[in-house]
Formats: structure tokens, sequence, C-alpha cells
């Protein structure tokens, strides 16, 4: 269904076939494959007719300019219109599109994050490429052009007026650009439980923030093996005593399913359920403390069977069926 004035309940989803085209080269673990994936299994459980679907434009460049450097987003321009093969690290992989793609994925994030502050939707899913938390402030990487979920961050309380933003991140791999773009910021909490040590090597227990946002970054590291009985452990004991305490407004989730027991880049052993799960939990969350507005971004997953069956096992959770 597409989404009118007068919805006022249900999930939001917004994905484009323009993510496709961001082409990233033969074996690449982040390839126009998963989004294929997930909208086929979003059609074969026909879980994606009980969605409401959202629109896109790109974004501006002022509003990724808020956490990102222009001579950053000029990077990216050039060297897409050079055709350059990657980001010049070997594994960040642009085509001559890419840098148009990540401004409509930008784009389609704050039309959800619009459609959620309004109350056009309860709560919204991005299925975008490419993803967004390895990148930093000054420079790509991890796959990570812009980040998306901290453009949207300033976005709602910039646009929206919130003035405490809660951004969770259960990817395996450590949110490096989203917890360094709001390091000393105290208005956007950063919690994030991964694989630790492991790629890109930050997010150690003692990293909690510098300066005014001393306090304000959380990191739970698992271990390799780390199953659903542990994640749930993670957000009971940690992550919902901070968000007690710091009783965001407006909750973004980086849902990265690279967790999961079937992930060729990670070792710990998240199944769908489990996800569910941890779905629930944010939910909760957003319930208690910002009046139901959750915002969910796409980030990893890299097996195709277990990333489409945790993103509609997500998605089912967030409709409630």
């Amino acid at each position: 269904m597409t989404v009118d004035s007068s919805t006022s309940s249900g999930v939001g989803f917004h994905t484009h076939p323009d993510y496709i085209r961001h082409e990233t080269g033969p074996h690449h673990p982040e390839r126009p494959d998963r989004l294929r994936a997930i909208l086929k299994r979003l059609d074969d459980t026909g879980r994606r007719q009980q969605l409401i679907e959202l629109q896109a434009e790109p974004a501006d460049r002022s509003w990724i300019e808020q956490v990102h450097t222009a001579a950053h987003v000029d990077n990216v321009r050039y060297r897409c219109a050079q055709k350059m093969p990657h980001m010049g690290d070997g594994e960040t992989m642009i085509c001559p599109g890419s840098y148009d793609i990540a401004l409509l994925a930008v784009g389609g994030i704050l039309k959800a994050a619009d459609a959620v502050a309004q109350r056009t939707v309860s709560t919204a899913f991005c299925a975008v490429r490419p993803p967004g938390h390895h990148a930093e402030r000054e420079h790509a990487m991890g796959f990570c052009l812009f980040n998306n979920v901290a453009v949207a961050a300033r976005y709602v309380q910039e646009t929206h007026g919130f003035g405490r933003v809660l951004i969770i991140d259960w990817d395996v791999h450590h949110g490096n650009g989203t917890q360094h773009i709001f390091d000393a910021d105290p208005t956007v909490f950063y919690y994030s439980i991964h694989q630790y040590p492991h790629y890109p090597g930050t997010g150690g227990p003692m990293e909690r923030g510098t300066g005014e946002g001393k306090g304000t970054t959380l990191n739970t590291t698992v271990s390799a093996g780390a199953d659903d009985a542990r994640y749930i452990r993670a957000f009971e004991e940690d992550l919902a005593p901070a968000a007690e305490a710091f009783n965001p407004e407006f909750i973004i989730l980086s849902a990265g399913f690279d967790a999961h027991v079937d992930d060729p880049l990670g070792e710990t052993c998240m199944t769908a359920e489990g996800f569910s799960e941890l779905t629930s939990r944010v939910m909760k969350i957003a319930d208690r403390h910002a009046e139901g507005r959750l915002l969910s971004v796409l980030e990893g997953g890299y097996d195709l069977q277990a990333l489409s069956e945790s993103v509609d096992t997500h998605l089912r959770t967030l409709i409630g069926t």
C-alpha cells in the first residue's frame, strides 16, 4: 500500500530500485543480491503487502554536511564521477552512480523519519544500500559512504525538535563512524552491541564518550559464539537502564543482521527469532520513552537466506503479527 495523509498507524517501509544499482563488483559481501533477497522474501511471505510504502527523493547535501565534512562529500562525488573502483581502501567499492544512490538512500531515510515524527506511520524500516555506520566524519570505510543514521539523528533534532536521540546498533561490527560523530555530543546516546575484538577494532567498553558527551556512549562487547540469550541479557542489563536514564525522545536502530549464526563476516550465533526478541525490546523502550517513535535502518547482513529471514522476522515483530 502507499502512504496518505489519513494514515496514522502501521509500519512504514522504504526501498528503491536504484539501491540495486550500487554495484560493488563480483564476490563482494555488500552486493545488490542482498536487497534482491530481502524483497523476494517479503513478497513470498506477503509481508510487503502489510507495509506502508514510503517514497524518497535525494537528500540535500547540506544535511549530509551536518555530520560529514564538505571535503568528504566532494571526495565521494569526485571518485564516482571519475569511475574509480573504491574509496581508496580497497573494500568500500563504488560505481559511477554510487554518489547519487547514496544521496537517495539518505533522502529515503529522512522521509521515513518525517513519517515517524509526524505520526504518518508508527515505525518504519528502510532497506537501503549502501550502509552507513562505519562512515566517519571525514572518510568512507567498511562499505559505507555516508553515515545514514547519524544524518537522520541530526535531521530529527533540527527539523522536528527532538532534543534527545538514542541510536541502537546491533550490527556484529562496531559502528565506529556513528560513535565518533557523536562522541562529544550529550544529545545523542549511542549504544552498540558487537563482537569484540573484531573489525574495525573500536568499541571497547571503556569508550564512553568525551567532553560534554561523556557517558552518552555505551558499548557491550560480546565474544565469538555469543547467542540470543547473551544479546537479550545485554539489552536487559545494559541498554534498558541506559535508556531509562537518558529518556530519549526518538530512537534510531542500526539494524545489521550479520550477528546471525550463518553470516560469513561474523562469529556470533544470533538467530532470526533472536532478532525478533531484540526488536520487541527496542519497541518497548520506544513506547516507554519516545511515544513509540522508532526508525530502523538496514546495515550489514551478508548471508542471503539469514539476512532475508531476519529482516522478515524484524518486520513481522514491528507489525505485531
